[in-house]
């Protein structure tokens, strides 16, 4: 089967049909297709849905031309042997709501590896990469566009559109012939504000590095990642740089979590209230994370010296967090580790989240997934009960954060009980999914309303759950009377409280055994390194035009 078309599986009325497809059809057509696969009438009314990465099934609207572009870009992106999808009859259910005839058990029933794809054309030996605005070395057009898809030679290294690299030859490029140079300023199209975009310089792999940065302090640690405060040394700007070892994410689903991070954080950039990506580059062994560094500390911190937060601060930082939750559901992302730790304050008092590695990506409003993960304490009871979930669990761990600022305590206390680890946890678990939630008296009737409206554990009843209206009843919620959204989200509203900052290298407000830990990394072993298979991060590094004025355009 040749590379220019798409082997599908199709199950239909519990069958499977196998057929392919050309990847730049119109959805009209896929549908038209599908229609003459399944024997359906012109007329007859059906849903499509395809499985992501996690074997969780997408909705594809049949009048959506994006929405099937995306299903394809992903496809080539997971480097999937098939495109997997469901059809079933019958109108379009209601939002949340499974298809006429849908088993979600047939969905987690596969656990095969997706091996490495190879595309051997040409005596190219190409696979399949997510590019920086990469030229292409035959047509010399940008790659570029919602999958930013290209081939890459493994051989050669030299980088195609999958449309040109029939026309290539081995030879004539590995003889010495130079990489396409970019269009000249009389080839570029004319000027709008989607080509300005895309008219950015684009980043070679040298073009950031360790050297590029001074290391100030260690200002954060994780179980997979150190945080750094860094300075650029050309511009003297201050940074955070999260230092991850390649030998901790080498299996296939922590490389896809790095993957996810990284793509969040591309999308989370110039957003007020969410940490943005500044650029991305890789040693033999690590990986380096540059992000926007936030030296107010985190509310963990300050929960820390203060206890319990007065109503107004809470109210104000709540208000901005759903905000950024809101954006983030608005692009498909579901956050997946909202706590203290990952909310920070900025040099103004504003809240920034940060910390994407949780992030489920690509659903859409009614869209689940069923990936059991979080921070326990905050840990939804639809996920705990193993039910699949959506952007329902984000409201349920806002909940648990606004209860602590306001009583000053988890609502699942579970001190006091001589256990062991697993067991303390377990018995958590039971708390959140059995245990009556009991407000603190002192609290307003406003804001034991709106705890009792996000701790709900129905989440179809939850606060911000309704399909149609679910973001707007938390704005128009008595709790959040007094906040002028608007101006909320402009960073208009001062906040109530301003960090104590001498300087943005001032560490004073992060914890203090992060900020005295050396700041030296621990020697490469040889050893470990060749054992890590490079190419699984080829790509990652990047620069964000978006974050970077142009004195940094190193």
């Amino acid at each position: 089967m040749g590379d220019d078309i798409i082997p599908v599986r199709l199950s239909f009325r519990g069958k499977d049909i196998k057929f392919s497809l050309v990847p730049n059809l119109a959805v009209t057509d896929v549908s038209n297709e599908i229609r003459k696969q399944c024997g359906l009438h012109s007329a007859a009314p059906f849903n499509l849905k395809y499985l992501d990465v996690e074997n969780d099934p997408v909705s594809v609207s049949l009048d959506r031309q994006r929405e099937w572009d995306e299903a394809i870009r992903l496809f080539f992106y997971n480097e999937e042997k098939e495109l997997q999808l469901h059809v079933f009859e019958g109108p379009p259910p209601k939002p949340g709501e499974l298809c006429e005839g849908e088993d979600t058990r047939v969905y987690h029933r596969r656990g095969a590896r997706r091996w490495r794809k190879v595309r051997r054309i040409n005596g190219h030996a190409f696979v399949a990469k997510r590019l920086q605005a990469a030229y292409c070395a035959k047509c010399r057009e940008r790659i570029w566009g919602l999958g930013r898809q290209g081939y890459k030679c493994e051989a050669c290294k030299m980088v195609v559109h999958k449309r040109c690299c029939y026309y290539l030859n081995k030879d004539e490029i590995c003889a010495g012939h130079p990489p396409a140079k970019q269009p000249e300023e009389s080839d570029k199209k004319p000027s709008d504000p989607f080509n300005d975009f895309l008219n950015i310089n684009p980043v070679s792999e040298s073009q950031i590095s360790l050297d590029d940065f001074d290391i100030l302090k260690v200002i954060g640690r994780g179980s997979y990642a150190k945080v750094l405060m860094v300075e650029l040394k050309q511009t003297k700007r201050i940074y955070a740089m999260k230092v991850i070892k390649k030998e901790l994410v080498m299996d296939e689903e922590d490389i896809d979590w790095v993957q996810t991070e990284k793509h969040v954080f591309e999308q989370a950039s110039n957003h007020p209230f969410l940490v943005g990506l500044h650029s991305c580059f890789q040693t033999e062994s690590r990986l380096f994370f540059v992000i926007e560094c936030v030296n107010g500390g985190d509310l963990m911190f300050h929960m820390q010296r203060h206890r319990r937060l007065p109503e107004e601060h809470a109210r104000f930082y709540s208000a901005e967090i759903a905000l950024a939750l809101n954006f983030l559901h608005e692009k498909g992302i579901i956050y997946r580790d909202l706590k203290l730790d990952n909310v920070l304050l900025d040099q103004d008092g504003h809240i920034k989240l940060t910390d994407y590695g949780m992030c489920k990506e690509g659903l859409r409003a009614g869209d689940t997934t069923s990936t059991f993960c979080g921070t326990p304490n905050y840990i939804a009871p639809e996920i705990l009960r193993g039910q699949d979930y959506g952007f329902s669990v984000d409201w349920w761990a806002l909940g648990v954060l606004l209860y602590e600022m306001l009583a000053g305590k988890s609502p699942f206390d579970v001190g006091g009980h001589d256990m062991s680890d697993q067991s303390t946890e377990d018995y958590l678990f039971q708390v959140i999914l059995e245990k009556t939630i009991r407000i603190p008296r002192t609290l307003s009737v406003k804001a034991a309303q709106v705890l009792k409206g996000f701790l709900n554990k129905s989440p179809g009843e939850r606060l911000g759950c309704h399909l149609q209206t679910g973001f707007a009843d938390i704005t128009n919620h008595s709790f959040y009377k007094t906040i002028d959204w608007e101006l909320l989200r402009c960073r208009q509203i001062t906040p109530p409280y301003k960090p104590r900052i001498d300087s943005d290298r001032d560490p004073s407000n992060f914890d203090p055994q992060f900020v005295t830990e050396p700041i030296q990394f621990t020697p490469d072993d040889p050893e470990t390194i060749g054992h890590i298979d490079q190419s699984e991060f080829a790509g990652f590094e990047y620069i964000n035009p978006l974050l970077m004025s142009k004195i940094e355009e190193v």
